[in-house]
């Protein structure tokens, strides 16, 4: 059953996605701890950062990580136009899969090198290259982004 305009709360109707849960929020915050802890110094993870895409509309996504930048606090942005090397999302039950594989279709046209697809219920993370081309990570296992290089145990994320 579809949600109608009532139904939608303004934060899904500004962003665009979900409004997050608790299992969403606790495996956010994991993820940024683990990748901030270990990538701090070569790369910047931001969370909840608008990007200017180049197909309308812009979109939100749960975890961005960049090259390291330059934060520059006396001129702030409200929307990246630099893409990505990586974007993050994370599964809200409400979400279905084309729904998830229409935006990384998006990501990957305007140049975003990899999505992860974080699935709470699963204690899982599938890592896109491409549509259609992802490795599936659980447990104890180490997830290695091939594209980007960049790593994390997978059981830190969901403990």
């Amino acid at each position: 059953m579809e949600a109608t305009i009532e139904e939608i709360s303004d934060y899904e109707r500004e962003r665009g996605k979900p409004m997050p849960t608790l299992n969403h929020a606790y495996v956010q915050s994991n993820l940024l701890v683990e990748l901030k802890n270990k990538y701090r110094k070569t790369h910047t993870i931001l969370s909840e950062l608008n990007i200017t895409m180049p197909e309308r509309p812009d979109t939100v996504p749960d975890i961005a990580i960049y090259p390291k930048l330059q934060i520059d606090f006396l001129h702030d942005i409200t929307s990246m136009t630099e893409m990505p090397l990586t974007v993050i999302e994370i599964v809200s039950p409400s979400q279905s899969d084309a729904e998830i594989l229409a935006k990384f279709e998006r990501y990957f046209k305007a140049g975003i090198q990899s999505c992860w697809l974080v699935m709470p219920s699963l204690q899982a993370i599938a890592v896109y290259s491409a549509i259609g081309k992802y490795q599936f990570f659980a447990d104890t296992t180490t997830l290695t982004d091939q594209i980007t290089g960049i790593e994390l145990a997978v059981g830190e994320v969901f403990s």
